[in-house]
């Protein structure tokens, strides 16, 4: 499996994913195929039933709508199992849990795919925070890898997206409906 880099193909991918559409299916599986022709934001999280993994998770599916609008699929991931993620699932948000989560999580459980994206923590088996935008074409366009013990910011996730499908260069602080740079033309307000 090759090495994730910004600017080059995303490394292939399958694995085992939890569906919530089908949560008692416990032969599913996805692939970094599924999602050509989209963008993805798929991203790594350390563990589940842990404590600020739930934020995240739900941060992301409460906002599943703003990344639909923008063509993005979410895929979250760990390297727990389909099992885990089922039983966290049908936890209830108020115990910890990640109830009403609505898209799919694979499980990396043998952290080849983690590996492979430089996420890995290879003495204790799990993953840092990483996060990385693949553009339709299956280009990895954006990565960022953060601690365990820092969520990363949906307003951020979803500023960056809209800067990527802007196709020009976005200023320090960009937001969208904002102008874009242009060297050489006039500026460009994106959508």
């Amino acid at each position: 499996m090759s090495i994730a880099r910004v600017g080059e193909l995303a490394p292939v991918f399958t694995m085992p994913v939890f569906d919530p559409a089908a949560p008692n299916n416990f032969d599913l599986s996805v692939s970094l195929s599924d999602y050509s022709g989209r963008w993805l934001l798929f991203f790594y999280y350390p563990m589940d039933f842990t404590f600020v993994c739930p934020t995240e998770i739900l941060a992301l599916a409460d906002r599943r709508a703003e990344f639909d609008q923008l063509g993005a699929s979410l895929l979250g991931c760990s390297t727990d199992t389909i099992h885990t993620h089922r039983a966290w699932a049908m936890t209830p948000r108020e115990h910890n849990g990640i109830s009403g989560v609505n898209y799919p999580i694979g499980a990396d459980h043998s952290g080849e795919v983690a590996r492979a994206y430089g996420v890995l923590i290879e003495g204790v088996h799990v993953a840092l925070r990483g996060l990385f935008v693949i553009d339709p074409k299956g280009i990895l366009q954006y990565a960022v890898i953060h601690s365990l013990n820092i969520g990363r910011s949906t307003d951020e996730t979803l500023r960056v997206l809209a800067a990527l499908q802007t196709g020009g260069l976005c200023p320090s602080d960009w937001k969208p409906g904002k102008e874009t740079i242009h060297v050489g033309a006039e500026p460009r307000r994106a959508a």
